[in-house]
């Protein structure tokens, strides 16, 4: 035992001595510069938040902006195709089919290329067809209108259908000036566009004056190698029609918005400005939008706006808290040195106490020899340096069958284990330390080389010859001055748990041969209160599932989660909530993105119950499911596709017109539909046979689906008759559709049958009408039409 009539002292520089004061003061100091470097990273965290979220919208908005450049590509490239598969247009078929493009579009409009030699002619068609005077013209520099002057050929604007009442450019000839002509340089192919430099538009509203001019050539079907176009189809945008409509306004935008032409001669000119004022901040982000054969640069910066709905005190808090508790910290310490002197007076008369708690312990010694009797289910044995036992309690008589009279002074530890095993260990230990260990050294040597033994589990000889297998540890006595005076042993009978161990073992493999026979995989899953999932237990199989390293799911199923396909993620993620919230069994089908194997579908299949320390166990299984998949999307097309023609049949026919009734109810839009019948088309099979009937079903197809528009819907009911949904459009519409449906019929004869017609019906939707009464009013008319010699197409009937 140590001097108790030694005072502790405080070690190194917290001697006596020290003042409280400066202590006190250098944890202030210290608590005010870690404060200081909490702030400073909590106002890095910051703006590292605010830029993510600027991205966020910066990306989302890029994203809008591009997809309406892309929407006016596709509209005026439709209308070059309706121009495309045209013979000859009027100024109604025009307009029926430009009407419906002008959302967020200024005009559509259409110049022919004439001929010097057919201008006169032209003009008076063009006259006659717009009902007022018409003639070819240009505009100069102050405005004024006068009539064209001798060139070899013109593109003047012959239609035009535009969202301003004003008076239109009719006759205005593109190659009159410079910026415009050029333009139609640039579009001499099929298929291609070209769009102006900025531009001054005519007969638009003051405010959209400034805008862009993009051009689409049209090529005859007759057309020869390398003939110029018969004219061009045009769409005149203000990028602030197109851009501003729909977002949010000035007042409530979080972005600062810039649209820039980087190819102008005289430097950048900015199409676009939101006008809102920018954030003092360096929050931007730039892209190249792309629009016909042009690039413009979009520039986005965070607004004020922004700034202002992302404030954080947390710098604030953090710098006032962390003050706050350095001064706390001082004070404390101060408190905590001043009292020093006064537990030292305590230390001493502690250690009075102490002189008489040592005869206390004197007398303990001979009560823990009562308890270590008391230990009957432990062997406890005690020996000398050479091994011979001095300890032997009633526990190791009870286990080994000696009494203690005939242990003590008579027989060692090395006694009591087996021989055979003493050798094998000795000779094991002989080749890891590189020297040789005699048998009756090998239950010591680790306690001599390490200091400390460790449990191990030993063979022991019973008196009556028996073995058992116990656990033993040996460790090193020492005396009072730490010297090595013997061993000390404890043994533990574990024949038992040895028993048990291996029926677990066995079970565990027999558990690992059904698994792996089972297909797909098993497994269990564990989700804690804070977040944190992994897999206790996965067989082999879910490697096969998602591609993963089953020892990293033992520890964090966060690799699960990323094989899952993104947009399935989150509906899993909901369904595992949903499943621990309510412990309602938890069924999913989703899709998982593997390295090797690709794209797979996953059937899972678990059930839940509450664990320790509110976590959640589900017990369930995982199957790959994606032939099935594949067998039930094979069935789904077939279900909806005519085996004859390749169109849509007559269920998904009645599956989208239910659909976009209820839309038409819904947004009260409008919905028309068409309805054909090939004439005496019983009498080509009889006359030709079935199979050219069939080829006169697919040609009608082919020639028809051609002239739809992408929002049409083209189907079969049955036989030879057909039936077109026209959503977004009314009667009147739809019977224009349905006039060049027909023309396109019959103008062009089909190969070995000769001329086939149709009779056509059109029918307009009705608010509250049912789908009944609306197919009935076309076939009404599909009637009316054959009643009055067929080939022809009849309206609405009232």
């Amino acid at each position: 035992m140590s001097n108790p009539g030694v005072p502790a002292k405080l070690p190194g520089l917290l001697g006596d001595e020290l003042s409280a004061w400066v202590v006190a003061l250098a944890a202030l100091v210290a608590g005010c510069l870690l404060s200081a470097v909490l702030a400073t990273a909590t106002h890095a965290y910051h703006k590292q938040q605010l830029r993510q979220r600027f991205e966020l919208l910066a990306s989302e908005r890029y994203s809008r902006i591009a997809e309406r450049f892309e929407e006016q590509e596709q509209r005026l490239d439709g209308l070059r195709r309706f121009f495309s598969y045209s013979s000859e247009i009027t100024p109604r078929e025009f307009d029926g089919y430009a009407r419906p493009l002008l959302h967020r579009t200024q005009a559509y409009s259409w110049a022919p290329r004439v001929e010097a030699a057919q201008r006169e002619a032209f003009e008076q068609r063009a006259s006659a067809w717009l009902g007022q005077p018409y003639q070819i013209r240009d505009r100069d520099a102050q405005g004024a209108w006068h009539r064209a002057p001798a060139r070899d050929y013109y593109y003047p604007v012959l239609f035009t259908q535009a969202a301003s009442r004003q008076g239109q450019p009719y006759g205005l000839d593109l190659r009159g000036q410079a910026l415009r002509e050029a333009t139609l340089a640039r579009a001499l192919s099929p298929g291609s566009m070209a769009v102006s430099a900025p531009l001054d538009m005519l007969s638009v509203e003051p405010a959209y004056t400034r805008g862009l001019l993009i051009v689409a050539p049209v090529f005859a079907d007759t057309a020869v190698a390398d003939a110029p176009p018969s004219g061009y189809v045009m769409a005149l945008l203000s990028l602030r029609q197109l851009i501003a409509e729909s977002l949010p306004t000035v007042a409530d935008d979080n972005l600062v918005v810039r649209i820039l032409d980087l190819s102008g001669a005289d430097g950048h000119e900015v199409l676009f400005d939101s006008g809102n004022p920018p954030a003092p901040m360096d929050l931007a982000s730039n892209h190249l939008l792309h629009l016909a054969d042009h690039h413009y640069q979009l520039d986005i910066r965070a607004s004020q706006n922004f700034l202002a709905a992302n404030r954080s005190s947390a710098v604030t808090v953090v710098s006032v808290l962390g003050v706050l508790l350095s001064l706390m910290l001082a004070a404390l310490l101060y408190s905590l040195f001043n009292q020093r002197q006064r537990a030292l007076g305590l230390v001493a008369r502690r250690t009075a106490q102490l002189r008489v708690s040592e005869q206390s312990l004197r007398e303990t010694h001979n009560q823990l020899r009562s308890v270590l009797d008391a230990a009957t289910q432990v062997a406890i044995i005690a020996t000398s340096l050479r091994g011979v036992i001095g300890t032997f309690n009633a526990g190791a008589e009870r286990m080994l069958g000696y009494s203690a009279d005939e242990a003590l002074g008579r027989l060692t530890l090395e006694d009591l284990v087996q021989p055979e095993e003493l050798h094998r260990r000795g000779h094991a230990l002989s080749q890891r330390y590189g020297r040789e260990v005699g048998a009756g050294q090998a239950m010591f040597a680790e306690t001599v080389q390490e200091g400390a033994g460790e449990p191990a589990d030993w063979t022991l000889v019973r008196k009556d010859g028996s073995h058992l297998l116990a656990n033993m540890l040996v460790t090193a006595v020492l005396d009072e001055q730490g010297l090595w005076v013997g061993y000390l042993a404890i043994c533990i009978d574990v024949t038992e748990r040895r028993r048990v161990h291996e029926a677990l073992a066995a079970r565990d493999r027999l558990l690992e041969k059904l698994s792996d026979e089972v297909p797909g995989g098993i497994y269990q899953y564990r989700l804690d209160a804070d977040g944190h999932s992994c897999f206790p237990y996965a067989s082999r199989g879910l490697h096969d599932i998602y591609e993963v390293d089953l020892a990293l799911l033992h520890q964090d199923a966060a690799a699960v989660f990323e094989r899952i396909h993104p947009d399935d993620l989150e509906r899993v993620r909901r369904s595992v909530r949903y499943s621990a919230e309510q412990l309602t069994p938890w069924r999913e089908e989703y899709r998982v993105c593997l390295p090797r194997a690709g794209l797979r579908w996953v059937r899972g299949e678990a059930t839940p119950e509450l664990g320790d320390h509110g976590c959640t166990l589900w017990h369930g299984y995982l199957t790959d499911i994606t032939d099935l998949k594949r067998v039930e999307e094979e069935l789904r097309t077939l279900s909806v596709t005519d085996a004859l023609t390749g169109i849509h049949n007559r269920r998904y026919f009645q599956e989208r017109l239910r659909g976009e009734l209820d839309r038409a109810q819904r947004d009260g839009l409008d919905l028309a539909v068409i309805m054909l019948d090939i004439d005496h088309f019983k009498r080509i099979n009889d006359q030709f046979g079935h199979a050219v009937g069939d080829h006169v079903l697919r040609s009608l197809c082919q020639r028809i689906g051609h002239r739809l528009r992408r929002t049409d819907v083209f189907c079969r009911l049955g036989g030879e008759e057909f039936m077109v949904l026209c959503p977004g459009s009314n009667a009147g519409q739809a019977r224009v559709l349905a006039m060049e449906l027909w023309q396109g019929v019959r103008s062009v004869p089909v190969e070995g049958v000769g001329r086939v017609t149709a009779s056509f019906g059109v029918a307009g939707w009705r608010p509250g009408e049912g789908a009944d009464a609306l197919l009935l009013r076309a076939d009404a008319g599909v009637y009316t039409a054959k009643q009055a010699g067929r080939d022809r197409v009849e309206g609405e009937v009232p």
